[in-house]
């Protein structure tokens, strides 16, 4: 992927948000190879200017390892194998976060049998962190606060109040 400014149309990747975040995400790279995790593709920080990192692969991870069970927020993916469905659906769900999920498979009847099984706020299908303003977006199990977009967000102005008389 081409990393570049998020204005630069040939850019693929932008950089992110801050020099803290960058160090965050880096870190948990660290903690990955750290704990045995095998860096097959990129590995960390670009640049002294920037707040970049290269999308990373990590592969021969655990479960129980930190990569696998908290949310990065940044471009890395832990490649963890599965023998069945029954064992990836219970891979996903074994963490405190829930934020999003990503399925790809070509097999859309086997796809809608895995959705309801996933607990996740959000699950895209062959696609990954594309968001459409109309549908709810945020918090699920401890991920995120509130939901954003759709006509859940207008929960997060408005105060209900219940009242209950007897006459």
């Amino acid at each position: 992927m081409k990393l570049g400014p998020g204005i630069d149309p040939s850019s693929e990747l932008g950089p992110l948000v801050s020099d803290v975040q960058r160090d965050r995400v880096c870190g948990y790279i660290a903690s990955g190879v750290g704990q045995g995790a095998t860096v097959a593709a990129g590995g960390g920080r670009v640049g002294e200017r920037g707040y970049f990192v290269q999308p990373t692969v990590l592969t021969n991870v655990r479960q129980d390892m930190r990569v696998v069970q908290e949310e990065i927020f940044g471009p890395v993916v832990v490649a963890l194998p599965f023998d069945d469905v029954d064992d990836a659906v219970r891979f996903a769900n074994d963490t405190m976060y829930g934020l999003g999920a990503s399925i790809w498979s070509n097999d859309l009847a086997r796809v809608h049998r895995l959705i309801p099984r996933i607990k996740a706020g959000t699950v895209w299908v062959n696609c990954h962190s594309m968001l459409d303003s109309s549908l709810p977006f945020g918090r699920f199990k401890q991920s995120g606060i509130g939901r954003e977009m759709g006509r859940a967000a207008l929960d997060l102005f408005t105060e209900t109040k219940s009242v209950l008389m007897a006459v």
